[in-house]
């Protein structure tokens, strides 16, 4: 595969000048010049969340530093999402495809009800060829991240399509304090070499890019051959209250893909002979992809109001070749799905203080445009070659979103939230295979409220509602046979409460209910639409943050979720739906220049099949990082995934597939490994 960078990489070969610290603004003017005061010290601990109290309007919202982010080690980019509370990040096929990703009760699949963004790009996309809402992270560089400001259930009004379980908001940043380059070496083939830095142009600007290149071929007996090309490139001016920045991206990518096996060739073998769980039953599986985004943000924050305007473009293509029932309908049941689309939007923001008669209030006003043009198809085929197109069309699709929200101080301790969100989407679909156009559309009205009490003895409580949704496939919603609603509807509450009672620890409590209107869901994998029942998740989550010195911190989130689809008798259970997920951490910072974190993640078990008959494994693994500074900004790091080398399944599921080594089809549980243990060197050095 040739990788390319586009311009991303010509701009990072001017930065390798020293990076520039931000300018001391000049002294205010006599007229705005104040006496000075004398304030008490405060002691600020921990730069790793801004989850204080007085900070969020849930138990369940929070932001995520880069300062955390260092302390753990990250096996794929995509698992950067593993910081955010309660979410569990897995791999079902080869490296350079979309995760899995589990939250509150959800197999989210690829992001269905979970909206990300990266940069103030959105990352998931509507009517893909793979699944609806594929949120490919994989162009995610973590040294980059700022921040991650998250926040979870349907009562946000800023937060719009796929985001009834939750959202992910990932900053990056504009600039870095030095040039550096980094190199890391691992088990299997795994070669990463990271390059950035910033440098002052014309005056105030700061251009800043970072080049990343990785191979790896994994643990699989059909090397994976992950090739990744990736390249960020971004000119900003002023602060980040008052500035603006611009960024390209630019990412390419190839694998080879070893799809989920049937679990009893693992245990049985065929005719005599072992299959192991690394094996493959069609070494032509994988894909290539790649994307490339402008973007840019204009921003204007004061002390009593704030304006940001934003806009965004991206080229994107997928070509996926997967397998996963082998022999069961024809010889070969390799099929191909084809994505190749561009992608348009802006989005504004105004927001400003006032009064309601004598209440102290802050109002804000939004809106978000955004427009896909895209060629998507689902083919037949055969060791990468493509046969009979099933589905191939042309698709048009624009989603308009505006929203509106007023928050009220109606006492000393207690402060209200009230929003209202309007959404509309139209569809248009060309069939390129019969022929034909179909025009759809729907809209959506989505109150919200948030009450929060307190803080009392540091402590304050929070009460959520809100309606949300998800947008189904264009293919789907004008389908002629059973179409999909355009926008389908949820429903959620939350009560919660948030503490320091104690020094040096954060905990939060939310207990949770998300219901789902009766829908029909578009399958990418199939082609045609399916019948989904109404659901029903509730759950409790349980989050602490735990800092009793300066170099100590202890992280322990807990979450326990309860999916069941109603009208549906005992066989009510959502498949793929995690009961429990945890995830516990401690970390040690600069001690003697050392730092060190181990961390132990929980994916627990839930029902495969309707009845609750056949329930996945649940597993459990350990990740250690090990770093030492060598001098000045040099650094080694040893990260250790896996641990102790468990047997895990990253994923796994029920269905009726052939296998060409075994005789006859039948039903079985189908799991992808979680990688064994695995080993990387990291140097990074300053220049």
């Amino acid at each position: 595969m040739k990788t390319t960078l586009h311009p991303v990489a010509l701009g990072v070969l001017a930065l390798c000048g020293p990076a520039v610290a931000q300018t001391t603004p000049p002294p205010a003017p006599a007229s705005h010049q104040v006496a000075a005061v004398h304030l008490d010290p405060v002691e600020v601990t921990g730069r790793h969340y801004d989850n204080a109290v007085g900070t969020s309007d849930s138990a369940s919202q929070g932001v995520i530093r880069a300062e955390l982010m260092k302390s753990r080690p990250a096996l794929r980019p995509g698992e950067v999402l593993e910081f955010v509370p309660g979410v569990i990040v897995t791999q079902h096929s080869g490296d350079g495809k979309a995760n899995q990703y589990f939250l509150r009760g959800f197999n989210l699949d690829h992001g269905t009800d979970f909206a990300t963004s990266i940069n103030g790009i959105p990352v998931n996309m509507p009517s893909h060829g793979h699944g609806q809402g594929y949120t490919d992270l994989n162009f995610l560089i973590p040294e980059v991240v700022d921040r991650i400001e998250y926040r979870k259930g349907p009562y946000f009004a800023k937060s719009g399509d796929f985001s009834s379980a939750g959202s992910a908001d990932i900053a990056y940043r504009t600039r870095f304090d030095a040039p550096f380059a980094s190199l890391t070496i691992g088990q299997r083939g795994y070669r990463r070499g990271l390059v950035g830095g910033s440098t002052q142009v014309g005056g105030d600007h700061t251009l800043m890019g970072v080049v990343e290149l990785q191979r790896n071929d994994g643990p699989w007996t059909v090397p994976e051959d992950l090739k990744r090309a990736n390249g960020v490139l971004t000119l900003s001016s002023g602060s980040k209250n008052k500035g603006w920045n611009a960024s390209l991206m630019a990412y390419d990518a190839s694998w080879t893909a070893t799809d989920q096996v049937p679990e009893r060739l693992i245990l049985e073998g065929y005719n005599g002979q072992p299959f192991s769980r690394f094996d493959s039953l069609d070494p032509t599986t994988g894909g290539t992809t790649r994307r490339s985004s402008l973007s840019g943000e204009w921003r204007d924050i004061g002390n009593d109001s704030a304006t940001r305007v934003s806009a965004y473009a991206i080229d994107y293509r997928l070509s996926l070749f997967s397998n996963f029932t082998y022999a069961l309908d024809r010889p070969d049941d390799q099929f191909s799905q084809q994505d190749k689309r561009t992608v348009y939007g802006v989005s504004a923001s105004h927001a400003v203080d006032h009064a309601v008669g004598p209440l102290p209030a802050r109002s804000e006003l939004g809106v978000q445009l955004r427009h896909d043009r895209a060629r998507v198809g689902l083919f037949e085929s055969s060791a990468r070659v493509l046969g009979t197109p099933v589905r191939d069309d042309k698709l048009r699709e624009t989603m308009l979103g505006i929203y509106g929200q007023t928050g009220l101080e109606l006492t000393p301790w207690l402060r209200t939230v009230l929003g209202v969100r309007a959404d509309s989407v139209r569809f248009t679909v060309d069939n390129q295979i019969a022929g034909g156009s179909a025009t759809d559309g729907d809209q959506q009205l989505s109150p919200k409220l948030t009450l929060v009490a307190g803080p009392w003895a540091k402590t304050e409580l929070f009460f959520n509602a809100g309606r949300g949704f998800h947008s189904n496939d264009a293919r789907g919603a004008t389908s002629p046979i059973d179409p999909a609603p355009g926008l389908s509807a949820s429903r959620g509450y939350e009560v919660g409460a948030r503490t320091e009672w104690i020094p040096g620890l954060q905990s939060s409590l939310a207990l949770w209910k998300l219901d789902f209107d009766s829908e029909l869901v578009y399958i990418g994998d199939a082609g045609n639409t399916e019948s989904s029942l109404p659901s029903k998740r509730r759950g409790v989550e349980w989050n602490n943050r735990w800092t009793p010195n300066r170099w100590l911190l202890l992280d322990a989130d807990l979450a326990w979720s309860h999916a069941r689809f109603r009208h549906a008798g005992d066989a009510d259970r959502i498949p793929n739906a995690i009961d429990r997920v945890a995830s516990v951490a401690l970390s040690v910072k600069d001690l003697a220049g050392w730092s060190a974190s181990l961390q132990w993640r929980y994916l627990g078990s839930g029902a495969l099949v309707e009845d609750n008959s056949v329930r996945s494994y649940s597993s459990a693994t350990t990740n250690l990082r090990v770093s030492k500074k060598l001098w000045r900004d040099a650094e080694v790091t040893l990260d250790v995934f896996n641990l102790f080398d468990r047997d895990v399944y990253d994923i796994q599921y029920y269905y009726e597939s052939q296998p060409p080594l075994l005789a006859g089809p039948r039903e079985d549980r189908h799991v992808h490994p979680g990688e064994p243990r695995t080993v990387r060197l990291t140097l990074k050095m300053p220049f």
